[in-house]
């Protein structure tokens, strides 16, 4: 089922993204002691790979239910693939923001089209303004990640490098709210020659590794990690693709992912973010365990605060 639904969401959206390239590089292969393919969906439009799931929502709904208009919550990258999305296909996009989302997020938001609604920063509070936005306006609400129309957008990443590098053995992303991750191993699965995928996540906000052990979702006490769009938590869309098609999730220390966040701007002379740093860094923290592999490195997204750099 997931297979055709992968196949047919990538031809949907194929008009509306970029088939993003694949960059390689000698001295990070020596570091990992590994062959690494880094996807880069940094130089997706808006930035980052959620311009997929977005899309994909979209194209999936009604006549009527487009003109409506669409609504979400989200900080940032999701905030600005479901507006550039709904701008693209001429529909209309409510964002809801937390009051302290990067203002160089909400700034894009706006030029993306996108209506923003701030609120305050906690979860209860999107959820509670998203929900009053879809019952004032009738709009559909998108949720960032867990949605099985976003999963499959999202895997459309994971289905074009595995296109072109079939004999990777491992697949490397960072978890947040798991629609990436979820996406991944699902396109690993059907198209992957015995393909794993490996998840990254930073100790501050490690709630997949403890739902991935426990058997079921946990939540965040804090969320004090410089990789902002990981704060988010898993939900019951994403969590049983997880469980059943992810092999491992690594975590890592807030130095690790500057340190490979710095690496991959030096070596492959790229802007990521440092949620996209992550999976590097989760790589390099066990690459014993994955050496002389072929590996694919989703490189999630590039928007990143140019006047805050950790470094």
């Amino acid at each position: 089922m997931y297979k055709q639904q992968l196949l047919d969401c990538h031809n949907r959206i194929k008009p509306y993204i970029h088939r993003t390239p694949v960059l390689k590089s000698r001295l990070l292969d020596d570091i990992a002691g590994a062959q690494l393919f880094f996807k880069c969906e940094n130089f997706q439009r808006m930035g980052a790979y959620k311009m997929r799931g977005a899309t994909n929502a979209i194209l999936l709904l009604s006549e009527k239910e487009r003109t409506k208009g669409v609504v979400t919550h989200s900080s940032g990258n999701f905030a600005q693939a479901l507006s550039l999305a709904a701008q693209s296909l001429e529909v209309k996009a409510y964002i809801v923001m937390p009051s302290n989302a990067p203002k160089v997020k909400k700034v894009a938001v706006g030029q993306y089209g996108g209506n923003i609604i701030e609120c305050a920063p906690t979860i209860e509070a999107r959820i509670t303004t998203a929900s009053k936005i879809a019952y004032e306006t009738g709009a559909t609400f998108i949720h960032p990640s867990n949605d099985m129309n976003v999963i499959i957008g999202q895997g459309t990443a994971a289905l074009e490098l595995l296109k072109d590098y079939p004999k990777l053995d491992y697949i490397f992303a960072p978890v947040g709210g798991g629609g990436l991750i979820a996406g991944t191993a699902l396109a690993a699965n059907y198209f992957g020659n015995n393909c794993k995928v490996v998840g990254g996540e930073p100790f501050e906000a490690d709630d997949a590794y403890r739902s991935f052990h426990s058997g079921k979702i946990e939540s965040n006490d804090t969320t004090n990690t410089i990789a902002d769009g990981l704060k988010t938590v898993l939900g019951d869309q994403t969590f049983p693709i997880i469980l059943e098609h992810v092999h491992d999730i690594i975590r890592v220390t807030e130095d690790e992912i500057v340190s490979a966040m710095r690496l991959i701007w030096e070596r492959l002379k790229i802007i990521v973010e440092p949620s996209s740093a992550v999976a590097l860094a989760a790589l390099i923290r066990e690459k014993d365990r994955f050496h002389k592999k072929q590996i694919g490195i989703i490189i999630s997204g590039g928007n990143v605060d140019l006047n805050n750099l950790p470094f």
